[in-house]
């Protein structure tokens, strides 16, 4: 059986294909776990899914080489402002 050698332009395409499921995944467990938060059920089940998909794909670059100094500077923010959110939300559930 001979396999026809895939080209950039359907490498691209897969690779946008696998980012767009991604971001429908992330955003539907994200968007879950908020319905079970405000139903007073537990949530770190679904977090943690969120963060350990972002820690390979953090992974995966970082051993590619693929970071770049844009990339890590919106990370870092990305990071600062999830701590400070969740530090002002765990503020506010402790009065």
């Amino acid at each position: 059986m001979v396999l026809n050698p895939r080209d950039e332009r359907e490498t691209a395409i897969d690779h946008a294909a696998d980012r767009l499921s991604f971001l429908v995944l992330a955003y539907g467990v994200l968007a879950i776990a908020a319905w079970r938060a405000f139903n007073g059920d537990a949530t770190w089940d679904l977090l943690g899914l969120v963060i350990a998909a972002g820690g390979v794909g953090l992974v995966y670059r970082l051993r590619k080489g693929a970071v770049t100094r844009t990339w890590s500077l919106v990370a870092a923010l990305t990071v600062i402002a999830a701590i400070i959110i969740a530090a002002l939300v765990a503020v506010e559930l402790a009065r």
